[in-house]
């Protein structure tokens, strides 16, 4: 299923690894295995709904209460599909002035069909321009610093990781939705957050490592859009050696972290399909 591709020094462009959460894994492959590359889905990320009682109080809560901001921000697609996915949502007015952000397009999409679900139109979306650097909160900021005044209301919806411990909000100066809120605060602006989702990383039993095996070999390539997900790999403490594989990543935050478990290559890209595809192309060319 490769179709002779080869990857770096010659070496034949092994499995590519997409551990993006279902269902976005298995379409992802879908397309990647429609351009000869030998795709499996391995998510590395669980999504499901908030365990904690007063976590999902506060979601049915802002599901009832949400058409009462000026913008909410969604943090990504599982955001919006978990928040929106409640037949007790409130339905606005069709002429309500509440903006939606949205710090890369795959969210705006997203975003985009569960606003016309509602009856909105997808121009009430804020997102980074299409020529961004970088899909992110940072790049977000330019584009809805104005919409962040006194009196306003925002509405950050998220997303938490099981086992992590929570960052205290503004404690990462220019990284993230953090970073992004301490800019609304510092504007006027309310800022209130509600998890829509929890992360459960990936389990390594023995049984996943022997499967492991062979997909850390040269020529593999792992598709990684997200630092829990590189959190979520076993690394050298567990007899796992990355030096020989390469890492596809979005940001250069994952690729910090997929350094530092060791991957052999790190080749940054935007968390776009047809430039994932270019990537991979140019791995898998001679």
């Amino acid at each position: 299923m490769d179709g002779g591709r080869t990857g770096p020094a010659g070496v034949g462009l092994g499995p590519v690894l997409v551990t993006r959460p279902e269902p976005e894994a298995s379409a992802w492959v879908e397309v990647l295995r429609s351009q000869g590359f030998a795709a499996r889905a391995w998510p590395l990320i669980e999504i499901g709904e908030p365990q904690a009682p007063e976590l999902r109080q506060a979601l049915d809560r802002w599901r009832r209460d949400w058409v009462d901001c000026d913008a909410l921000m969604f943090v990504s697609s599982s955001a919006v599909q978990r928040f929106m996915a409640s037949p007790d949502l409130a339905r606005p007015a069709a002429d309500t002035p509440i903006r939606f952000w949205a710090p890369g397009p795959g969210t705006a999409r997203v975003l985009a069909h569960a606003l016309q679900t509602l009856g909105l139109p997808a121009d009430r979306i804020d997102s980074p321009l299409p020529d961004a650097a970088q899909f992110d909160s940072e790049h977000l900021w330019p584009v809805v610093r104005a919409q962040a005044a006194p009196g306003r209301r925002v509405l950050v919806v998220r997303g938490r990781t099981v086992g992590q411990p929570e960052v205290a909000e503004g404690g990462l100066a220019g990284h993230g939705r953090d970073w992004l809120m301490a800019r609304c605060r510092e504007a006027g602006a309310q800022v209130d957050l509600v998890v829509a989702y929890e992360r459960r990383p990936a389990v390594f039993d023995v049984a996943a490592l022997r499967q492991l095996a062979g997909m850390n070999a040269p020529g593999s390539v792992w598709l990684l859009s997200a630092s829990e997900s590189v959190a979520a790999l076993p690394g050298p403490g567990a007899g796992v050696d990355w030096s020989a594989a390469c890492a596809v990543v979005t940001h250069p935050r994952i690729a910090e972290a997929a350094q530092a478990l060791g991957f052999g290559r790190v080749v940054q890209t935007r968390p776009a399909l047809p430039e994932v595809l270019r990537v991979l192309e140019s791995l898998g060319s001679p």
